[in-house]
Order: C-alpha cells, then structure tokens, then sequence
C-alpha cells in the first residue's frame, strides 16, 4: 500500500514538473483533453438540466394520468385536425359515468378554460386564462395556494362567482399577492371574489396549465357564462396506486366507447392521451442530443490523447537515465509502467478539471439567463474523472511500455 502511495505521489510530482518546465508545450498538448470534457460535460449538464425540467413540467400534468380529449397530442407532420375538429367535445356528465364504470381510476376531473380580460380598479390584465375545474381537479394536479384558501365543496357545488388566481395575475393586479385575498376582479361585467392565490410556478416548457397566468373558479359557474362545448373541454383520469396508465389507458377506451354507443366497426371519435408517453418521447430526443455531444467532444478527446502521448514519449526520452538508473537499483518493469501510466493520467486529469471549471462557469451564466438552472450532477463529475483516467492510460501505454522495456545499461549511458 505504501509503496502504491509513493508511486502515485512521485507520478503526481513530476507530472506538476512537467507542467512547469513546459509550460506552453504542455498547454497546447492538454487544450484538447479540456475541450473535449468542456463539450462533454457542458452538453450533459445541459441537456440533463433541460431533460428534468421537462420531465418536471410533464409530471405537473399528473402522474399516472390519462387526458380524455377530442384532440391527439401526439402531433406529428401527418396531424389529421380535420378529422378531430369533427369530433364531439367531451362533456360533464360523462365524468359520472366514467367513475361509476372505471374499476382503475381514482379520480376523475372536467376542465375547460378560455381567456378573458380581467380588471381590478383601473388596472386591466389581457388574455388571463379562466379555469372552469369539477371538484376531483385538485387531487390530480397539484395546486399549492401561497395565500388564501383553494375552491371547498361549496363553491362546486353551487357554482358561486369564488376564484383562485394565479401568482403573476395578483401581482400585475395587486402590487403584491398577499393583498389580491378578499378582493374582487371582473371580466366582461362578471364579478369574482378572490379567496387564494396559487403558488408560483413558473415558466413550463410542455404547454400544460399555465396557473401562474390563470382564475380558477368552480366549473359549474363557468358554464353558467360560457358554453363548455365550445372552449375544448377535458376529462382528466388519474390511476389508482400501482395501476399502469397504459391499463388505465386501454380501461378508459372501452368505457368511452360504451359510453357513446360505438359499435366495432365504429373508429373512436376521442382519443385517451397517455402523459407516460410524453415522457418516453421526451428520453428519446434528449438521448440523441447527447449522442450528437458525444461525437463532437470525442475528435477533441482524440486530438487530445494524441498530444499527451507526445508529451510522454518527449518525457520518456528525457528521462532515459533516470530509468536506466532505477532499474540499475532494482526497479522492477511494472513499477516503472505504472509511474508513467499514472503520470499520463495526472496529466490528462488537470487538463478535464480545467475543462470541468469551465463548464461551472458557464453553468453559473446561462442559469442566470435560461428560465431553469443548470445542475451538473455528480455522475457526470465522476464519468469526466473516469474519461481522463482512460484517455490517460491509453496515451500512456506505448511510451511506458518503451520505458519499461529499456535496458538499463543502454539507458544510463544516453544523454
């Protein structure tokens, strides 16, 4: 163990040596290893940051979730619309059906929005989306109220002028959130009393319910304003515990189908949209962002090896000598590979840590500019670690093979 120690102090020591009595030579040798683990790293820290933002923003749609809709989400450049136009909107009453005939879901909820223009005073705030939710809404998608108080049962039931506002709505009406509670805002000659005001949440990058932009009021009063039929209304199904929501999925289809009377023959005129699959789309596509990455930052990896190879095979020649000398001594070939294998790596090590204190303070920029941070993960700290400490031993191998193989007679008499 000792011995390993001192190995790798003395492989440690002449690799700082090496750095100091060639500077320049050593610097344009290792630029390569920094930029390959700048791009490498930065590419994986930024697509891993965007990539759990994303995956963040979908699981806010709710988990395990199944949207009931008119419309396909899936998209794509073939997006038959003229087709799902034509089909029927959803409507509230099949919420009932759904949760007395569903043996997987727990809960079930109706949502339809439009946008308004809400007032309060002389301040007016356009195109603020109004919510119109059923009672279960809050128990599939998480809505945390900063001040205030959320819709209770009485306000669904009887579909009173009570909302919930958004966080960026109370402060462009209000000055400040705190104050919106126990106020009233207007659109259209509507009165809504405020009773709370939702957390803020921030930019999404998955579409989704924009809450902080948002009136949520009970869906009964809603659809005492507005028809819900043409404001492309939504039922949204969440699973019971341990319930895939691609059973639920399959579950919900019969009972839709059941629902309108279709018989086999019949195409489905709704579509039951898994938020599962959004994700799975979503690994996919930052997968092979990242592969992109990889290819880039590996030319620069290469370029890199080759020039500490050279900066070996230089430091090999200079040493010729000194390793006649050790071996002379009793020096045994493994520990004379082992010296340059774990100077090779030193070497390549101080270039990616450079290239790692790069990729920090870019992180420290762009999380200062994107609307999310960038997080480099200790995972990818450590897959830069073990990149150098390869790309290392493979520069290394050859020059320190030579070196090990070398005749110390021969050796100690080369100047």
């Amino acid at each position: 163990m000792l011995k390993l120690l001192s190995i790798l102090w003395n492989s440690f020591r002449m690799a700082l040596q090496e750095l100091r009595v060639n500077k320049l030579r050593t610097f344009l040798s290792l630029f390569g290893i920094t930029i390959g683990i700048f791009c490498i790293i930065g590419v994986l820290a930024t697509v891993d940051s965007l990539e759990r933002k994303v995956q963040t923003d979908i699981q806010s749609l709710g988990t395990n979730t199944i949207y009931i809709d008119k419309w396909n989400y899936g998209g794509g450049g073939d997006y038959p619309w003229w087709k799902y136009v034509k089909r029927p909107a959803m409507k509230y009453e099949e919420v009932r059906f759904i949760k007395t005939k569903s043996q997987l879901a727990a809960y079930a909820a109706f949502f339809v929005s439009t946008n308004v223009n809400l007032n309060y005073a002389d301040n007016i705030l356009s195109n603020v989306g109004l919510y119109g939710v059923s009672n279960e809404f809050s128990n599939i998608q998480t809505i945390e109220v900063d001040h205030g108080r959320y819709l209770n049962e009485s306000d669904f039931s009887r579909g009173t002028s009570v909302g919930v506002i958004g966080y960026k709505v109370a402060e462009e009406l209000f000055g400040k959130a705190e104050k919106a509670v126990g106020k009233e805002v207007s659109f259209g000659g509507r009165r809504i009393y405020v009773a709370g005001v939702i957390k803020k949440q921030g930019q999404s990058f998955v579409g989704g319910y924009d809450y902080d932009n948002s009136v949520m009021v009970a869906y009964r009063y809603f659809a005492g304003i507005f028809n819900p039929e043409n404001n492309n209304p939504s039922i949204i199904v969440q699973g019971k515990t341990g319930i895939a929501s691609s059973s639920l999925a399959d579950e919900l289809n019969g009972v839709m189908r059941q629902l309108r009377k279709l018989s086999p023959t019949q195409e489905d005129n709704f579509t039951c949209n898994d938020v599962a699959m959004f994700s799975d789309q979503v690994k996919g596509f930052f997968g092979q962002v990242s592969a992109g990455g990889w290819a880039i930052a590996g030319l620069s990896l290469i370029v890199g090896a080759f020039g500490v190879a050279n900066i070996m095979f230089v430091t090999v020649r200079e040493r010729t000598s000194q390793i006649g000398l050790k071996k002379a001594i009793g020096a045994k070939r493994s520990t004379i590979l082992t010296e340059f294998l774990i100077e090779s790596a030193f070497l390549c090590i101080i270039g990616g840590l450079v290239g790692l204190a790069l990729v920090w303070l870019l992180s420290v920029v762009l999380s200062s500019i994107l609307p999310f941070p960038i997080y480099i993960a200790p995972g990818i700290i450590g897959l830069a670690l073990g990149i150098c400490i390869a790309l290392g031993i493979l520069a290394g191998i050859i020059p320190a093979s030579i070196a090990a193989k070398m005749d110390p007679v021969v050796a100690i008499r080369t100047k």
